[in-house]
């Protein structure tokens, strides 16, 4: 009796973390978890009897009969995609893909989603977390908000404004801002440094170092010292009071938030007006 085709769960596990290198983002983007796309690989390497990953500490590399086989399944799920659209075009419609930092999920999106969701309630929403420009074109996404020079970010996005550094601090810390320990965001061009050149503040050396601004602010509103993060991502922290400013002055960043619509529909256009609203506020 001929052998049955595995799963097309396999198959589509086995594509996002080729195509991504890494089961934990393959499991983000395909809504399982990352134990479940594992196994999935794991089971589909048994049926085929050939590894398929090379397994790594921090990610994945593809054998060579992994990359045999990728642009097969890329096919066959494209194909199944193309037939499949015409009958999903009204739940398409409905449904947004949004990617970006988590910065800007957690900081900016996320305080106000209440809103967004009362005012369409019939619409979905899918966001991806991603941080590095590749990272993008394989999330697929409706709506992205980048991170970057505009060099970087490419033509087709928009720059959102007031794009500037500004020093936040917990309103449960008082006395002099300048004798409290500095949180810097490392991976950008700006840098407390910058920032005191441009105020004429002088400043000592930060005393913590991190990979993002959502972080830097969340090690602010806890108390352990005063962020430099962009106006963006403070603005929502600022109205609710979790942290307030610490000094009046500012400087303008020299990378920033930029927002592409790469999906034209009614939804989209909701979604993006509403964002576009949230940052025109601040």
């Amino acid at each position: 009796m001929a052998k049955t085709l595995p799963p097309l769960t396999w198959f589509r596990s086995f594509e996002a973390a080729a195509r991504r290198l890494s089961s934990t983002a393959a499991a983000d983007e395909i809504g399982l978890t990352q134990s479940a796309v594992s196994q999935q690989i794991k089971a589909l390497e048994t049926r085929l009897g050939v590894v398929l990953f090379h397994r790594h500490a921090r990610g994945l590399s593809l054998t060579d009969e992994g990359r045999k086989l990728l642009p097969q399944v890329e096919a066959a799920l494209d194909m199944l995609h193309s037939a499949a659209s015409p009958y999903l075009a009204e739940e398409k419609a409905r449904h947004i893909t949004v990617a970006a930092s988590i910065s800007i999920i957690e900081w900016v999106i996320s305080p106000a989603l209440p809103e967004f969701q009362a005012q369409h309630p019939e619409t979905s929403l899918r966001f991806v977390s991603t941080i590095w420009p590749d990272e993008y074109a394989a999330s697929r996404a409706d709506i992205e908000v980048r991170f970057g020079s505009e060099k970087q970010v490419g033509k087709n996005a928009k720059p959102l404004n007031p794009n500037r550094l500004v020093p936040v601090v917990s309103p449960n810390l008082s006395g002099n801002w300048l004798e409290l320990p500095l949180i810097e965001s490392v991976g950008t061009s700006d840098s407390w440094a910058s920032w005191g050149e441009i105020t004429g503040q002088k400043l000592r050396k930060p005393s913590y170092f991190v990979d993002s601004y959502g972080l830097a602010l969340q090690l602010a509103v806890s108390g352990s010292g005063v962020a430099l993060v962009n106006s963006i991502i403070a603005e929502q922290a600022l109205k609710s009071g979790k942290v307030r400013l610490a000094s009046k002055d500012s400087a303008p960043a020299c990378e920033g938030y930029f927002l592409s619509v790469l999906r034209n529909s009614a939804e989209v256009s909701d979604f993006t007006d509403w964002f576009s609203g949230l940052i025109s506020c601040a």
